[in-house]
């Protein structure tokens, strides 16, 4: 009483093969390797996003040297936009 014994597989086949036809089996294949494909990219992703990433400073948010200058200006002012307006 396992799982299912070859005599039972042919059956499967032959009732999926009577309610869908020869022709639209192979679609119904690809279709659902397809789905299967996006389903793990997804499934990889959402454990890709879920694992904790290492911070990193963003040069914006880096504190100003006050003995390289001001330090109450902010470093985007520091620098000189030489582009015309």
């Amino acid at each position: 009483m396992g799982g299912l014994q070859p005599w039972h597989w042919v059956i499967v086949i032959a009732v999926f093969v009577l309610l869908f036809g020869a022709k639209k089996l192979p679609d119904a294949a690809r279709s659902l390797g397809k789905s299967m494909r996006i389903f793990k990219s997804e499934i990889k992703e959402m454990q890709a996003d879920s694992k904790p990433e290492q911070p990193t400073q963003i040069s914006s948010e880096r504190v100003p040297d006050p003995a390289a200058g001001s330090a109450t200006q902010a470093p985007s002012e520091t620098t000189s936009d030489k582009r015309p307006a």
